[in-house]
């Protein structure tokens, strides 16, 4: 068993980063008129999954760190969420989608078993 001794040893945080990085790639491939908005939001949720890990982890209280785990879960659901909405306006293809809601999943489970292994 690996010892985690930072929240970059956590392998939810570094698939987390992953999929920042993968969000990232898409929306550069949305229209321009999205620059402030799905664009925008989908970036915004997907670097604040990794991040909330990240503070959670360095938080000297249990419970602060579930919070944030909690909240990167949530997060995680409106990232789906904005992904879903992207298939209805056709700006992704399924494969691609198939491909993000599959990392979204793994990631949600992870977050849920490391919060109930800290409860």
């Amino acid at each position: 068993m690996i010892e985690v001794k930072s929240y970059r040893d956590l392998t939810v945080w570094q698939k987390s980063m992953d999929l920042v990085v993968r969000c990232y790639q898409l929306t550069s491939q949305f229209p321009k008129t999205e620059i402030y908005g799905l664009s925008s939001q989908i970036q915004r949720a997907a670097v604040s999954i990794p991040a909330n890990i990240a503070e959670g982890k360095e938080r000297n209280y249990l419970g602060d760190y579930i919070r944030h785990l909690s909240i990167a879960n949530g997060l995680l659901k409106e990232l789906e969420t904005y992904l879903l909405i992207v298939e209805e306006l056709e700006y992704i293809k399924q494969e691609e989608l198939k491909i993000l809601l599959n990392k979204c999943e793994e990631i949600g489970r992870m977050l849920d078993s490391l919060m109930e292994k800290l409860s």
